[in-house]
């Protein structure tokens, strides 16, 4: 009885690794809207940004605002952030939920090294289809490289937090 109970126990272990491998080889998360990939976004210096450039890349979206004390707290940690995710091939993608005006402003004042574009309030709309229902800002968004959303954080962030994250992307 004890044996049939220990084999029964292996199978069953054995199986549920095997399935575990098998989920984990799977594409994580939900899909990115496919309207996401056909916009394209105001640039605070002028021109404009085409999402669609960006896919086939990991890419971490943070929306965030002038007037958000949030905000502007983890914009130097995602700063850093950017860097390090660009050399692995990530590119991290500002959006401002705001004006034009107070936008080039701010980054005159706080200059950042990753794109930054400008949604005004349409992004509300995109950070609701990304995930957000509540509207909250900052809101932080990582999408892997087949365009599925694979972390996403109401609320501020750190740079620690968003190492982790895509250290799970492999």
């Amino acid at each position: 009885m004890k044996r049939r109970l220990w084999i029964t126990t292996a199978v069953a272990a054995a199986a549920g690794g095997a399935g575990l491998a098998w989920w984990r080889s799977q594409p994580q998360g939900t899909p990115a809207p496919e309207a996401l990939w056909t916009l394209e976004l105001e640039r605070p210096q002028g021109g404009a940004l085409v999402l669609s450039a960006l896919r086939g890349q990991p890419l971490l979206v943070n929306f965030w605002a002038t007037w958000c004390p949030p905000c502007i707290k983890e914009m130097p940690e995602i700063d850093r952030f950017s860097r390090d995710f660009k050399a692995r091939g990530g590119h991290v993608l500002g959006v401002a939920v705001d004006g034009v005006a107070p936008v080039r402003e701010f980054l005159q004042k706080r200059p950042v090294g990753y794109d930054v574009a400008l949604a005004g309030l349409a992004g509300s709309e995109l950070m609701r289809q990304l995930g957000n229902t509540g509207g909250v800002l900052p809101y932080t968004v990582l999408l892997d490289a087949q365009g599925h959303i694979r972390r996403q954080k109401p609320g501020e962030t750190t740079r620690e937090e968003l190492s982790r994250w895509v250290s799970d992307l492999g």
